[in-house]
């Protein structure tokens, strides 16, 4: 039986920099600063120094749009060390209700403003959040190149994008792109068949999967499909020694694409377990069988 390995940390693309691989997203992040300041402790805690967070993040909470960097901003006021240990990572190009708008004056602002309320003069990652079919991506690439030249932004890349996307945006940039975010999980295979974790180990994209427990359906199964892929993620963690979500990041994390998981979770316990993901290792095996049970259908 061949074993596949635990994961380890990775390195973003040419970037130089290494995060853990496992993410703690901030996208239901609608606590009081105090609590923001408290998960983000424990993420630290349990080895996560990957942090993910948006500017729309929080629209739909008490203080609206850019709510969820005004807390972290808050935060890393509060305690400036915590800036340093973290790799951060946030997204811009949504604008309610247009919904959205990469041009380049739009998304200068939008940098601007996120810089701002987080209180840094840097971000490490940042992400166009979805597309823009309205604007060309030589006016977007051109706003990437520029951020990067000037210190405010370390490295870039996109969310939601897909593989033709990424590859008219990388045709005009000057500065590779290093990281994509998909909606990845074992209830959502389609990257692993249409192209786009091979697209990232070509072009040597960090793949940040969003919503892996498949917006909680692995959890709380709702579908016929749901209850069988679950079901089987199950057995394979009772042989794992772990529970059906730590599955179901290192399974994704197993993936030679290096992806990780990014873990939504506003619960310290949560958040603490997930690192187990870090130390299960796979085997062939175990990780087809869960892909087959995905599929619904046998391999040929």
């Amino acid at each position: 039986m061949t074993s596949l390995p635990a994961p380890y940390r990775r390195t973003v693309n040419d970037s130089g920099i290494s995060v853990s691989p496992i993410a703690w997203g901030m996208w239901r992040s609608h606590g009081s600063v105090d609590e923001v300041a408290t998960l983000l402790n424990t993420a630290l805690e349990a080895g996560i120094d990957f942090i993910d967070t948006a500017d729309i993040y929080g629209f739909d909470g008490e203080n609206g749009f850019g709510d969820v960097e005004a807390k972290l901003g808050e935060v890393f006021s509060a305690d400036p060390s915590l800036r340093q240990r973290i790799t951060l990572v946030t997204k811009g190009g949504i604008m309610p209700p247009l919904p959205y708008d990469q041009s380049r004056e739009y998304m200068q602002s939008a940098l601007e403003k996120s810089l701002s309320r987080l209180g840094t003069d840097m971000i490490d990652l940042y992400l166009i959040h979805r597309p823009d079919i309205l604007t060309h991506p030589q006016d977007l690439a051109r706003f990437l190149d520029d951020a990067v030249a000037s210190g405010k932004v370390r490295a870039i890349g996109v969310s939601n994008f897909t593989t033709a996307q990424i590859e008219a945006l990388s045709g005009f940039l000057d500065t590779p792109l290093s990281a994509t975010q998909p909606e990845i999980s074992p209830l959502r295979i389609e990257p692993f068949d249409n192209g786009e974790m091979d697209q990232a180990m070509r072009l040597g994209l960090t793949p940040m999967a969003w919503s892996p427990l498949g917006g909680g359906r692995l959890m709380r199964p709702e579908s016929e499909r749901d209850r069988r892929v679950a079901r089987v993620l199950g057995e394979v963690a009772e042989e794992l020694g772990v529970d059906r979500a730590v599955a179901a990041y290192s399974w994704l994390m197993a993936h030679p694409a290096g992806i990780v998981p990014i873990v939504g979770s506003q619960k310290r316990e949560r958040i603490t377990e997930a690192a187990q993901a870090m130390q299960v290792s796979w085997s062939r095996e175990q990780w087809y069988k869960v892909f087959t049970a995905a599929r619904g259908a046998s391999l040929p």
